[in-house]
């Protein structure tokens, strides 16, 4: 089993996505959830895609957390 990190971003007709672990593997959407599904669709031709090619496939290392700022930081400057 693997687990990828997935990154959303909004775009101005809807969102894009993809993961930092699966170089070249995107996809939009008109919702969140509707490119949730389309890159799942799509990590799953990418690694198939792999498989047939005997590329190997990435361990997933990517992570994500939010780092916090005060506007009083922010504006300090």
């Amino acid at each position: 089993m693997y687990k990828f990190l997935i990154v959303f971003e909004k775009t101005a007709t809807g969102y894009s996505a993809y993961s930092p672990d699966l170089t070249g593997c995107v996809a939009t959407g008109s919702t969140k959830k509707e490119t949730e599904k389309n890159l799942y669709s799509a990590i799953e031709m990418h690694i198939k895609g792999m498989i047939d090619d005997k590329v190997p496939i990435p361990k997933p290392t990517a992570s994500s957390e939010y780092l916090v700022f005060s506007n009083k930081t922010l504006l300090a400057n």
